[in-house]
């Protein structure tokens, strides 16, 4: 019988998990691999959560009344950077430890949102979307050189974004609770700005912070009536960082020129969601961070939190 039993509901991991089996088995852990397509609701984990000493977790519902129903979970390991999703109070209570693989999508998502900035700018969606139609649509667009682009988080995401949109000949403006690190402003010219004054004067903004209380729905009608109808807006973070309903409204009334996002409040993103009838945003499906090295790289840090929670002295990177 084995020491320790997991449960592997990540998504993204789901069909390399079997990469790992000798890893587990050299360590006595039995792992199940659950039946999910996004997430795991807190009434699933509820019917299940007793059964194991660890997770390996996608953007499950740990709450409290969870957390708390788990009498021998030991660790949580979030394969991803985000643990909104978990009561981490509750979890500090209950002696579970929780890992994420901080800074493991710097790239990916920094290339994805500079990649958006370029399709809103020159509106190549339409332009491809119309050409497959038979048509030949030149819309005239924005250049990107010598405008201002706007980082909301700089953290190890945000600052990789704010160097990216600096090659592109972009003034920088950052807005962080942190001081911005002394490298990035040296390198990029970025500017130290509070939250306010980067929407008055972004061309485009770029969403890269965690969800908090303090910033659920930070953008909300007000803040994009300051951003304005020659801006553009990005959000390849937590959809519930911006009210969607008064995003939706923004975009009709053409108060802001369009949006790019990856995220939502509700994912995945129902199909006759008002967002899908809009012309001025693209929708992704939360997928900024996915390429083959990133997910390699995350499921290889996942797996090591995993184990390492459990066993003492483990490390991936020595087996």
């Amino acid at each position: 019988m084995s020491t320790y039993r997991v449960l592997i509901s990540c998504p993204l991991i789901k069909d390399n998990i079997h990469d790992y089996a000798d890893e587990f088995d050299a360590h006595d852990i039995e792992y199940d691999v659950a039946d999910v397509d996004q997430q795991l609701t807190a009434s699933e984990l509820l019917d299940v959560i007793d059964r194991y000493d660890g997770v390996l977790a996608g953007d499950d519902e740990f709450t409290s009344e969870v957390i708390e129903s788990a009498d021998s979970l030991t660790v949580i390991s979030k394969w991803g950077i985000g643990i909104d999703a978990i009561d981490t109070q509750a979890a500090e209570d209950n002696d579970v430890t929780i890992h994420n693989t901080p800074g493991a999508f710097n790239n990916e998502v920094a290339d994805v949102v500079t990649g958006y900035a370029i399709m809103l700018t020159r509106e190549l969606h339409h332009v491809d979307s119309s050409v497959r139609n038979g048509d030949w649509v030149c819309p005239r667009g924005v250049s990107l050189a010598g405008k201002t682009f706007g980082v909301i988080g700089v953290g190890d995401i945000g600052s990789t974004v704010a160097r990216r949109a600096d090659a592109l000949g972009m003034n920088v403006l950052g807005a962080d609770i942190q001081p911005l690190p002394d490298d990035l402003v040296a390198d990029t010219g970025i500017e130290h700005v509070d939250r306010e004054e980067l929407l008055r004067r972004a061309d485009v903004v770029s969403l890269n912070c965690a969800l908090t209380p303090e910033t659920q729905s930070m953008i909300g009608e007000t803040e994009l009536e300051l951003l304005g109808p020659n801006s553009y807006l990005i959000n390849t973070a937590r959809g519930k960082l911006v009210d969607q309903d008064a995003l939706v409204e923004a975009l009709e009334k053409d108060a802001i020129a369009g949006a790019a996002l990856d995220v939502f409040e509700e994912e995945p993103l129902s199909e006759d969601d008002p967002l899908t009838e809009l012309d001025s945003v693209i929708l992704g499906s939360h997928n900024a961070q996915n390429t083959e090295e990133a997910v390699s790289r995350v499921n290889d840090l996942a797996v090591e939190n995993l184990i390492s929670g459990l066993v003492e002295d483990y490390s991936l990177s020595s087996r």
